[in-house]
């Protein structure tokens, strides 16, 4: 499936929305700018600054990624890094599973009910690999909430990273910009990638996001945090990796062997 870029959507649904789980837009307005610092800070931790915008909390980047204010603040960590084109990554900072762990998924019910059906999906497809992290969707207690994301919302959804060995708290949605079509697939893949964020990994083409979502290659290059490469990962491009950071409206990407390969190795 070719992927459709910005112009291709406002064109087709006057939506000011990209064709994909991280596509941003390409004009922010003021208010949502970031600070030359906040710039320093976003490649400081080894993350793409190009299109941040400020959302409650930290500040967005690589179009679904929430960077808390905390760990903005924060010093980076000194780490072995592996830079390359379209390997696998996690972050340094991980869920602690110990012998095994299940994370509890809760949905507002500001979602329409194809979340469910898209969330029960993203929820089997990680307990299919056998994992020592599991995933259990619930209706209280829950360690991610997943939400409608704030009317006027410039990404499809965005999560964050782990902190303390727990799992990044919430997925917000845009369900409006997404809709309720292919919940078992389409919807479900996105969701499945917001998951995995939450647990610490990142897009699988952090280093040229150009291969998924097109436009201009960004490459900050070497950085101390943030991108630590997942032995037996291809060296070359996985043009259907689960964390590819763009994927064209309707698409599914089911784990394939590389996924399999990231989430046995880290989980």
């Amino acid at each position: 499936m070719k992927k459709s870029t910005l112009l291709a959507l406002l064109a087709a649904t006057g939506l000011g929305l990209g064709l994909s789980s991280c596509q941003e837009k390409e004009s922010v307005t003021v208010k949502n700018q970031v600070s030359e610092e906040t710039i320093s800070q976003i490649k400081a931790l080894g993350f793409t600054s190009t299109g941040a915008l400020k959302v409650e909390g930290g500040v967005l980047v690589e179009g679904d990624i929430v960077l808390t204010n905390e760990m903005l603040a924060s010093a980076p960590e000194q780490n072995m890094l592996r830079v390359g084109q379209d390997e696998q990554y996690r972050t340094n900072n991980l869920v602690s599973v110990g012998t095994g762990r299940t994370i509890r998924v809760a949905i507002t019910t500001s979602l329409p009910s194809a979340y469910v059906t898209a969330t029960d999906e993203a929820i089997r497809r990680f307990n299919a690999q056998n994992l020592r992290i599991k995933f259990l969707r619930v209706s209280s207690s829950y360690n991610i909430l997943l939400s409608k994301a704030p009317a006027g919302s410039s990404y499809l959804a965005s999560a964050g990273f782990p902190t303390n060995g727990n799992p990044f708290n919430s997925v917000q949605v845009n369900s409006d910009a997404i809709g309720t079509a292919n919940a078992s697939t389409y919807i479900a893949t996105i969701l499945a990638h917001e998951i995995g964020h939450c647990i610490g990994f990142r897009h699988t083409d952090y280093m040229s996001r150009q291969y998924s979502c097109g436009g201009a290659a960004v490459n900050e290059g070497a950085s101390t945090v943030g991108a630590v490469y997942i032995p037996g990962t291809p060296s070359g491009p996985d043009p259907s990796s689960w964390m590819l950071a763009c994927i064209g409206s309707g698409g599914n990407r089911p784990f394939n062997a590389n996924d399999v390969t990231a989430l046995n190795y880290v989980y």
